[in-house]
């Protein structure tokens, strides 16, 4: 018996424009990226909740790994998460909860979701998120939100993402399981800003005490001398949690103030500009990392003393209008 939250179907399936072809980090990290195409789904804004993303930090060994936070989404959305306690076999887990119309959020092995084709998929075992909205035990088949839109996957893929083939292994450890329910109401139009603004002012009281990137510019010169000795692979995983991750975010806080200019809110284009700026200058210092680790050559950080000039612009210019 087919189950599913919200009746899909993958072939027309519209992504939310914050995945569109233009941006410039089309993919955040797995758990942003599927809820903004979750809530997309369900009819929401998913930019209203944005507002986490001004807070972010340097955290000695990466950037903050930023998430929407489960109480602003409760407060905007009338969705709940809960965790949810593995007793039995997963799949069986989220059979009953997407039968009572709640999306689960499970976590998975890319190699065996084909939308990670090229990256993850037959080539790497990389643990990510997905919310599954869709489900057919007997057929074996699951409607999956996960990176840039809405997916398929089945057949011996499906089993192994389930561990569905032979005895349970000892060894294989549950993963970390949510379900979302409906709790509460999603706010109109002018209940949302207002809302937002609350949670903004509540993300400006938490800003780094001292701005990241001075911290980060004195850490990453420091790993260049072992990072020109180490592979691809390494590039890859640093990257990942410095470069592209306050890249990615910023990007997000971009939008985040452009819906606010949207919805009546003036003096905030500097703002954008130096957020927008600082994510694109992460895109261009990641590919000069990647150059200078495959010749060995000297890497120029000079543009972490321009984003920490952007950051501190930005952030005086919503404190001053926000506190």
């Amino acid at each position: 018996m087919l189950r599913s939250v919200i009746s899909l179907d993958q072939s027309t399936y519209e992504k939310h424009h914050i995945h569109g072809d233009e941006r410039v980090w089309a993919e955040t990290n797995c758990y942003v990226d599927l809820w903004i195409e979750l809530l997309h789904a369900f009819g929401q804004e998913p930019e209203a909740a944005l507002s986490f993303t001004l807070g972010i930090d340097f955290e000695g060994d990466q950037w903050t790994f930023f998430k929407f936070p489960l109480a602003d989404i409760h407060a905007l959305y009338g969705l709940d998460v809960q965790e949810l306690a593995v007793w039995k076999p997963v799949i069986e887990h989220v059979d009953e909860q997407i039968a009572l119309g709640r999306p689960v959020l499970v976590e998975l092995d890319s190699f065996y979701l084909p939308d990670t084709a090229g990256t993850a998929y037959q080539l790497d075992h990389v643990k990510t998120t997905v919310a599954v909205n869709e489900l057919d035990l007997e057929r074996g088949h699951m409607g999956y939100f996960h990176n840039q839109g809405y997916y398929h996957v089945a057949g011996g893929d499906f089993r192994h993402l389930f561990h569905l083939d032979g005895l349970p292994d000892p060894a294989v450890l549950p993963p970390y399981v949510e379900f979302v329910k409906l709790r509460g109401c999603s706010l109109d139009t002018e209940a949302l800003l207002l809302e937002s603004l609350r949670q903004l002012k509540q993300q400006l009281k938490m800003l780094p005490g001292e701005n990241p990137f001075h911290r980060f510019k004195a850490r990453f010169e420091r790993d260049l001398n072992w990072l020109m000795g180490e592979e691809l692979d390494i590039f890859h995983k640093y990257s990942f949690a410095t470069l592209r991750q306050y890249g990615a975010c910023f990007e997000l806080a971009a939008t985040y103030l452009q819906w606010l200019a949207t919805n009546g809110q003036v003096g905030l284009d500097p703002a954008i500009t130096a957020f927008t700026e600082i994510s694109n200058g992460a895109k261009a210092l990641q590919f000069q990392l990647a150059r200078a680790m495959s010749r060995k050559r000297k890497l120029e950080l000079s543009p972490l003393d321009q984003a920490a000039a952007q950051w501190d612009g930005a952030m005086n210019l919503l404190r001053d209008k926000y506190q």
